[in-house]
């Protein structure tokens, strides 16, 4: 049996099988100037650091990737026969294998455009100081849109690749961002940017590829509405400026299709100190074929598990999202590797369940204390949103009115007769 283990672990070697799998699934962090605190690019790099990895990946830390389930684009999750390689690799003492079979480092090229030169490129308007230590911080940046359009793709370039944890890009027609950021051009902004957005180009955090909208759909950009960067600051022990800028591909035709925002969201939020298992759900029908593209979740730190599904017409109940250890450093836009297909009359629903125990170690209060809804570090959020495009456009309007019917029975408004 010893001898059978030994055999077994020996076949697996970083040159044929390891290499190939880091540099698909942590090379685009783990690499110089990346916010990873070292580089996954060449066998001694990943050699030197073997106990670390062996310890995260047993723990499931690493990659980060918290969808447990959804067939997603670009997942970094590793399958169990990955992270049985990985830790068989360890094992065995990290052997090389033939170096001539090793596959060459992937290649990344600081400061250039992935998808060619942009139409346009927005800026930060001042550049932003990051502290060495202390804690995170969340900024928001207002840049004034002077072209019109629709936003086809987009890249994000951040300017401290060290600090920069991630970014989320929205459009405000109220000017309610720029008279918060005044003459400074930015001010704090945890959790929500502070005013109702106009429209969202989506967010990006390290790994992330240029951005490239489903076939037929765009964003639209407004002459006079402000383009705002929110981003998560994570101070890398050493004094860092950052002067992130987004790049944008344009065309100046409308797109044929639209994608729309099913929120899913409760402020029914109000978590006694200790209680570990709160729950919130909300629910929406959907009275229109649709195909659903994304999903995109979002809470603070208490939240531990979350689940999305929908419920066919015929009965039949298909997750959409299930993340069973939720962490608001770790948050992703979700993009589906296929669209879902969802028929009229589908029901979508939500769940979220949040720890305030002293056990949760994310909880920021020690000892817990009492937790409701809010925009705060120590308040709470739930948003579950299904991103979906209308799989006939012209009944667009009639998803419009059951939204916005939504909306005003969550708000408690009154809704005229329709008979």
């Amino acid at each position: 049996m010893i001898l059978l283990l030994a055999v077994t672990l020996s076949a697996v070697d970083y040159a044929t099988q390891v290499a190939p799998l880091l540099h698909a699934k942590c090379a685009a962090c783990h690499r110089p100037g990346e916010v990873a605190p070292f580089p996954l690019l060449t066998y001694q790099d990943a050699k030197s650091h073997i106990a670390e990895i062996a310890k995260v990946v047993d723990r499931n830390i690493m990659p980060p990737w918290k969808a447990v389930e959804g067939d997603f684009a670009g997942s970094r999750a590793l399958t169990a026969n990955e992270k049985k390689l990985i830790l068989d690799w360890a094992k065995a003492g990290a052997p090389r294998g033939n170096p001539a079979k090793e596959p060459p480092p992937p290649v990344f090229k600081a400061g250039e455009w992935q998808l060619g030169e942009p139409d346009v490129v927005l800026e930060m308007p001042v550049a932003f100081d990051v502290p060495a230590g202390g804690n995170d911080l969340y900024q928001c940046f207002v840049i004034p849109l002077a072209v019109a359009g629709y936003v086809k793709a987009w890249e994000f370039q951040p300017g401290s690749r060290d600090t920069v944890h991630h970014a989320l890009f929205f459009t405000d027609g109220s000017k309610t961002a720029r008279k918060r950021a005044s003459a400074t051009g930015t001010y704090s902004c945890f959790g929500v940017p502070g005013f109702l957005p106009s429209g969202s180009l989506g967010g990006w955090s390290p790994g992330f590829a240029p951005f490239q909208s489903p076939t037929g759909t765009a964003s639209r950009l407004q002459p006079g509405h402000d383009l705002v960067m929110q981003i998560h600051y994570h101070p890398s022990g050493r004094p860092e400026q950052d002067r992130s800028r987004i790049g944008l591909y344009l065309t100046k035709d409308p797109p044929p299709k639209r994608i729309v925002d099913i929120a899913l969201v409760s402020k029914a939020i109000d978590i006694a100190p200790g209680d570990a298992a709160y729950k919130v759900t909300d629910y929406f029908t959907i009275p229109i074929d649709v195909d659903v593209v994304g999903i995109i979740p979002h809470a603070h730190y208490i939240c531990k598990r979350m689940t999305g599904w929908a419920t066919l017409p015929n009965g039949k109940k298909q997750t959409l999202i299930r993340i069973d250890d939720w962490d608001f450093n770790w948050q992703e836009q979700y993009y589906y590797r296929r669209p879902i297909r969802l028929p009229a009359g589908t029901k979508v629903e939500m769940e979220f369940v949040y720890d305030n125990s002293a056990a949760n170690p994310r909880n920021p209060s020690n000892p817990p204390k009492r937790v409701e809804w809010g925009p705060d570090a120590t308040d709470e959020m739930a948003g579950l949103h299904i991103q979906a495009i209308p799989v006939r456009m012209e009944e667009l309007p009639e998803l419009g009115r059951a939204l916005w019917g939504k909306i005003m029975r969550a708000l408690g408004g009154f809704i005229p007769s329709t008979r």
